[in-house]
């Protein structure tokens, strides 16, 4: 499929970034960054999910770096490979590299389609379809369902992606199992070092296998011990954090059935498109996943979801989910809805800029 896109030429001659923040705790503000690339009257998005608030304010002061010129999406997503977009510091977070990458070649996307006068849609030949999401969040600590129990309260029939930790009890799981319709449970078993690093715990994944026998089990920790726990429901696992390109696909510890396709987590339209075409070519199931976008980033997860995976369980909820249960938001499925050009999708929520 990227032979489709990558000679489609752009012209760029500024860029600019803007802030978008929303409050989600009074210990936690979400910020993110687009990236807006210029040229020939036209504009193209992007947003960068890099999730260090300090690094965003960074990068937001600095400006981007400058890519004026004449370009072909390959070319630029050459010379983008080749850019230190930290040049300040490393990121705390080494993938980050890639979700500020996807920032700008999203945004150069965009762009090219906006100056041929073409939705991604059309150039890729795939109509899209109405897409189906779910609701992604934790319970926090100590672990209390009542967050979800409220939004399938609020949006009756919604599915859900929850993070699991070690202090799940049987209760819990069963409150959850019992009210909500769980489609993906993240077991975060790929994040070492970080916040969201859970460890591995056999009985976490024995307990989680046995109260959702139909859910997929998202990134666990595989080592003799867990192979024990999911023994019997090895079909249900699923890879998210550790794919990064097709050389990493063909590397889990265990064969998948359905990939989470997170482009920011992929870094280039160039290996996305490889990502989609192995899946293809594999027989495998895909479903999207979200990076807490505020902005035309959720659009963008949204639009692939609508061409590539439109009936999975996707964690691409509009940007309204963000916030506490309410009613009256969107349901699923989203209509679909691209914008007449370019690489950008009429948004069901959106992130505010910051004031």
């Amino acid at each position: 499929m990227y032979g489709r896109l990558h000679a489609l030429p752009l012209t760029v001659e500024d860029a600019h970034l803007e802030r978008l923040e929303l409050p989600v705790s009074p210990e936690f503000a979400r910020v993110t960054t687009v990236v807006r690339l210029v040229g020939l009257g036209y504009e193209g998005l992007g947003e960068d999910v890099t999730y260090e608030a300090d690094e965003a304010t960074a990068f937001q002061q600095a400006g981007p770096p400058d890519l004026s010129g004449d370009w072909t999406i390959h070319s630029l997503s050459v010379a983008l490979g080749a850019m230190d977009l930290f040049p300040a510091a490393a990121p705390a977070w080494p993938p980050s590299r890639r979700y500020r990458r996807w920032a700008f070649e999203s945004a150069a996307l965009d762009l090219a389609l906006r100056q041929a006068g073409e939705p991604l849609w059309r150039v890729l030949d795939i109509d899209p379809s109405a897409v189906e999401f779910i609701i992604s969040t934790g319970l926090g600590e100590p672990p209390d369902p009542g967050r979800v129990l409220a939004w399938a309260e609020a949006a009756p029939g919604i599915g859900f992606k929850v993070d699991a930790t070690p202090s799940w009890t049987r209760e819990v799981a069963h409150a959850l199992a019992d009210g909500a319709r769980v489609e993906t449970v993240d077991l975060k078993g790929h994040y070492s070092g970080r916040v969201v690093d859970p460890g591995a715990d056999p009985g976490l994944y024995a307990m989680v296998a046995e109260e959702f026998p139909d859910a997929w089990l998202e990134d666990p920790r595989v080592d003799d011990r867990t192979r024990i726990a999911l023994a019997g429901a090895e079909d249900r696992v699923t890879w998210d954090a550790p794919l990064h390109d097709v050389a990493d696909i063909e590397e889990l510890p265990i064969a998948p059935r359905a990939l989470n396709v997170k482009p920011s987590r992929i870094g280039s339209v160039e290996g996305l498109f490889a990502v989609y075409d192995h899946i293809r070519a594999h027989g495998l199931g895909a479903y999207g996943g979200g990076q807490y976008e505020l902005g035309p980033g959720r659009g963008q997860i949204q639009y692939l979801a609508s061409l590539f995976h439109p009936d999975a369980p996707n964690d691409t909820s509009p940007v309204d989910f963000h916030s506490p249960p309410r009613t009256g938001l969107p349901v699923s499925p989203l209509a679909p809805a691209p914008t007449a050009t370019g690489f950008r999708w009429h948004p069901a929520g959106a992130g505010r800029p910051a004031g």
